[in-house]
């Protein structure tokens, strides 16, 4: 079964959302959570795993849900079918600021990796499933450990990337090195492996971590400026119950209002 053909629009800034327009018939699947609003007319259903073609039958159900559990995502997604007329609309939107990028996976080839959490919502039909990385240092040191998401078919999928977002075509042996938090997602053809920093100056005091991504073309990569780990990081760095501190309240003044002598 080939994947449902579905028109959209993006909209907002650093807070985006994508509209889905279905025909009557047409359906698109949602991540758990990622549900924005949704017109009449579309009726929503949980299903066990990503309801694709590849998990028809209770076994191949079984086994596409058990990997998106060790992917850490949930082992059900929701189908929004529009069982109109007329053609109606649904929303998704991130849980987190960044930006929405809309990838035709036929054009690219039919496959796409992505990192666990990139995925938003698709069109019905999409596969997901898992990619296990190929050498062992990228899979220690990678930042997403040794499984990535396989998203395969021949429609849209819409992935989400944190802070600003970068699309890189690397030609064959161009290499780009990544902080390993910033690759969203990149095609089968590029190589992706990891790199020490070189020296243990730069790996203990430059605030940058022991390892690099490699990304090695051809092949398209899409990176994230502001990976969610890094935000939850300097939030809890700010958190005055962490033992951080606010920026607007220095001094003596400051430590009063925290509670502090």
């Amino acid at each position: 079964m080939s994947m449902d053909v579905i028109d959209y629009e993006i909209f907002g800034d650093d807070m985006q959302y994508v509209e889905v327009e279905l025909d009557p018939g047409e359906a698109a699947v949602g991540e758990a959570g990622a549900l924005y609003y949704m017109e009449d007319d579309i009726s929503m259903d949980t299903i066990f795993g990503d309801g694709s073609a590849a998990q028809d039958g209770l076994m191949a159900k079984l086994l596409g849900a058990g990997k998106r559990l060790i992917t850490g995502e949930s082992l059900f997604t929701t189908v929004f079918f529009n069982q109109g007329q007329r053609k109606r609309r649904v929303a998704f939107a991130a849980s987190s600021p960044g930006k929405i990028v809309p990838v035709h996976l036929l054009e690219l080839g039919g496959t796409v990796y992505a990192q666990k959490d990139s995925f938003l919502a698709g069109a019905k039909g999409v596969s997901l499933s898992l990619a296990f990385q190929k050498k062992l240092g990228a899979g220690l040191f990678g930042g997403e450990g040794f499984i990535m998401q396989k998203l395969e078919g021949d429609g849209y999928v819409f992935l989400h990337a944190g802070g600003t977002l970068t699309c890189r075509q690397l030609q064959a042996g161009e290499v780009l090195r990544v902080d390993t938090g910033c690759v969203v997602a990149y095609q089968p053809g590029v190589d992706f492996d990891i790199e020490y920093v070189g020296k243990l100056k730069s790996a203990l005091f430059g605030g940058e971590g022991l390892f690099f991504a490699r990304l090695r073309g051809p092949g398209k990569v899409w990176l994230q400026s502001l990976p969610l780990s890094r935000l939850a990081d300097r939030i809890i760095a700010a958190s005055p119950k962490a033992g951080g501190s606010s920026q607007e309240q220095g001094g003596l003044l400051g430590n009063l209002l925290n509670g502090k002598d």
